[in-house]
């Protein structure tokens, strides 16, 4: 995911390579994306830590959640691809279902019916997009670093 820096030390942000990981859709997959994010994140931190350490729990907490969404709501393959934008890390899930994404009731009373997961999102991202394609849709967060 990263690259060496020619004089043998840190990467410069730079020369961080985009996160690019293709997933079939299995439940397991929401805990690989979420490890790939991760793994992305610590390289990025080695030359560019985040402002906030909370910026990083942030960025792997909306990956899980796009995942799973992914997984409950659009069956299939998924990818995700994070890069270090100027600000931030821009996250983008693309799935194969072509309905966006919408807010569904929460009842945290109960426990019962979920719905928390893009209301998540929608409050740790600076900026969320749907852009939907023939074959699925693609959903962009960009998140602070």
């Amino acid at each position: 995911m990263a690259t060496e820096s020619r004089g043998g030390g840190k990467p410069s942000s730079e020369e961080i390579q985009d996160c690019e990981v293709r997933f079939d859709g299995g439940f397991g997959d929401v805990t690989r994306a979420r490890l790939s994010a991760e793994e992305y994140l610590t390289t990025l931190a080695r030359s560019t830590p985040p402002q906030t350490p909370e910026y990083r729990d942030d960025i792997v907490l909306v990956v899980t959640e796009l995942a799973a969404n992914a997984i409950q709501y659009a069956p299939g393959p998924f990818g995700l691809t994070l890069r270090k934008a100027f600000d931030g890390v821009h996250v983008t899930l693309s799935d194969t279902s072509t309905t966006p994404p919408a807010p569904r009731p929460f009842h945290p009373g109960t426990g019962s019916g979920g719905g928390i997961g893009w209301y998540l999102i929608h409050t740790l991202c600076d900026q969320v997009s749907v852009v939907v394609r023939e074959d699925g849709k693609d959903v962009h967060a960009f998140l602070p670093w």
